[in-house]
Order: C-alpha cells, then structure tokens, then sequence
C-alpha cells in the first residue's frame, strides 16, 4: 500500500466516528486505532492462609476486612459487606452446617461465611462481637464488593 492510500485510510478513520480499522490482505496487514486504551482495574485479594475443610478447595484467605468495613444501616443494626466479588457460601462444604445462623452470638475472628473468588475460598471473619440479625444473602449467589452480606447488632 502507497503513502498516499494510507493517509486516506486515517484521515476517513479519523473524520468518522470510528475507533478501530483492520485490514488484512496476503501481503499486508493494517490496523488503526484511535481514541484512549481501555483501562483495566485490578484488586488483589485478602492474603492467602490456612486450607478451609471443603471439597476441592484452595487455599482460604482470611479476611477480617469486611467487618471493618461494616455499614450502619441503622441506631442498632450494622451490615457487613463482602470484601471481594465472588460467590458467597454459607458453609464450608454441602454436607456441613452453616457457619452461623440468625439469632447466633458470633466473637471476633469467627467465621461466617466463604466467598469464592477465581477457586480461592475466602473466610469472612466477624471483626466484632455481633448478633446475627439477617443473613442477606442466599447460598451459593454470586456477590459484589461492598455488598450486604450480613445484618448484625453490635454486642
């Protein structure tokens, strides 16, 4: 292809709304993008700890964080958030039982649920004495970050 074909093809990419131009022939392979790259955000998962006793499991991480992080909903109840997206498990494996259930009494570093993310099984600890006043969430559906996993009061 000539200069002056080439400047043809950017200048009609660039007159039009167009952001990307292939074009590939035996001989010659073209192609012109314009506008910004698309921008990836990452997180890093809560570190990495001890093995949680579930079937075909990763290694657990422990994560205080979401306790931490935990919203007033109102005067007496608080919720606690997921720390990462995933899939929220109530107990460690299908034949056990839940961690916790509505009306428990849960210290600080206990377990209430596993959150699933990319195989990694990752323990959501109580950052705080609480009574389980909700459990929001169903088994086994997929949550987001920041989202209510929990309704609690504080003890």
């Amino acid at each position: 292809m000539e200069i002056k074909d080439l400047k043809s093809l950017i200048k009609m990419v660039t007159d039009t709304d167009i952001s990307e131009f292939r074009m590939e022939n035996k001989d010659e392979k073209i192609v012109i993008k314009r506008g910004p790259e698309k921008e990836f955000v990452q997180m890093a998962a809560p570190a990495l700890a001890a093995p949680v006793a579930a079937p075909a499991v990763a290694p657990a991480a422990s994560g205080p964080v979401a306790a931490e992080a935990a919203a007033p909903v109102n005067d007496k109840y608080e919720q606690i958030p997921s720390p990462i997206v995933g899939t929220m498990y109530h107990k460690p494996s299908p034949d056990a039982d839940n961690f916790v259930k509505v009306g428990d009494i849960v210290e600080p570093g206990q377990t209430l649920c596993l959150v699933e993310a990319m195989k990694l099984f990752n323990e959501i600890e109580a950052e705080f004495k609480c009574k389980i006043i909700e459990i929001i969430k169903d088994d086994a559906t997929p949550v987001e970050y920041g989202e209510g996993l929990f309704l609690v009061e504080r003890l």
